[in-house]
């Protein structure tokens, strides 16, 4: 919970308390319900208009904040997952395969992190290994081949730094995701619901476009790396956070972004279905059919997109 939703939830339950008391009692508290509920919807307006980069961050995080397996099983019909990169093993980070939107076959590959302390030990937090990027690229060129559309969802801290994935070319497998992705012959459209970390996201977000929930973020390095290698003090994450840039609002204004998808008041979390039904109609938006049949021209918008990204002082 965020420190500032405290207040929210005190009035909420005092607002229930009173509903329920005047139910029981059969007591007339219409009137200081309705006072209660009229400042409940202020406060929430207040809080919620003016979260800081940290309280973003804090929301991207959230256990309780919707995955990438929450959006598939709402947005896509007849998903099935495929498993293994056909080199090494199978990555339980990274989830991809196969779904219907709206009757549309469509490739999906997601970054898939976990409920609960189990389930993120299963998942390694979404930090996926070589073995998941290889995964994503297999899935990505089976889609080429078929003239599937991509979508990606992307929620990573970053990729997996441990030995054994160095070991295994960690590097060259984010490197030729990224450079496979910027001219595969299908559309791409990648999405960050909650947390895009360094080249652990990028390797999921070479794309057509790219989207951001309203309270996801995407950085180079998490702020505690940040506050670790500029300050040696990861207890100074809060400033990092402001500095770096990382709220979806941010990246909008240097257009690395291409649109930003509103979330339900106090986050993702709130209410899933609607949720995911916004990111629904938002894919359904897309002329997927006309970007395969002038593939070609697609491309060259992909990649004067990327060109366009930043600029060049002397």
């Amino acid at each position: 919970m965020l420190e500032s939703e405290k207040k929210i939830n005190e009035l909420s339950n005092r607002i229930e308390e009173l509903k329920q008391f005047s139910n029981t009692k059969e007591v007339d508290l219409s009137l200081e319900i309705t006072r209660l509920e009229d400042k409940l919807k202020k406060l929430q307006e207040s809080v919620y208009s003016n979260l800081s980069p940290m309280d973003k961050l804090t929301l991207s995080r959230m256990l309780e904040r919707p995955t990438a397996l929450d959006y598939i099983e709402r947005i896509f019909d007849s998903f099935i997952e495929f498993h293994g990169d056909r080199y090494f093993k199978d990555d339980s980070a990274i989830v991809g395969g196969i779904g219907k939107l709206n009757g549309m076959p469509v490739t999906i590959i997601a970054q898939q992190k976990g409920k609960n302390m189990n389930e993120n030990l299963k998942r390694n937090f979404a930090m996926a290994r070589p073995e998941g990027y290889r995964k994503a690229l297999r899935l990505m060129k089976q889609a080429e081949k078929f003239k599937r559309p991509v979508i990606c969802f992307v929620d990573t801290p970053g990729a997996y730094p441990g030995m054994d994935a160095e070991e295994r070319g960690q590097g060259e497998a984010v490197a030729r995701n990224l450079m496979e992705m910027s001219s595969l012959k299908t559309p791409i459209i990648s999405i960050v619901i909650g947390e895009g970390g360094s080249g652990g996201a990028l390797a999921l977000s070479v794309a057509d476009e790219i989207w951001m929930l309203e309270h996801a973020v995407y950085s180079v390095l998490t702020p505690e790396g940040f506050a670790s290698i500029l300050w040696k003090d990861s207890s100074r994450v809060k400033e990092a956070a402001a500095i770096m840039k990382i709220t979806a609002q941010d990246i909008k204004g240097h257009n690395i972004i291409d649109k930003i998808i509103e979330e339900p008041k106090g986050g993702a979390h709130k209410d899933v279905d609607q949720m995911a039904k916004t990111v629904k109609d938002e894919l359904l938006k897309i002329p997927f059919k006309i970007l395969i049949d002038n593939i070609e021209e697609t491309l060259d918008k992909r990649y004067n997109k990327y060109r366009a990204i930043g600029r060049f002082i002397e």
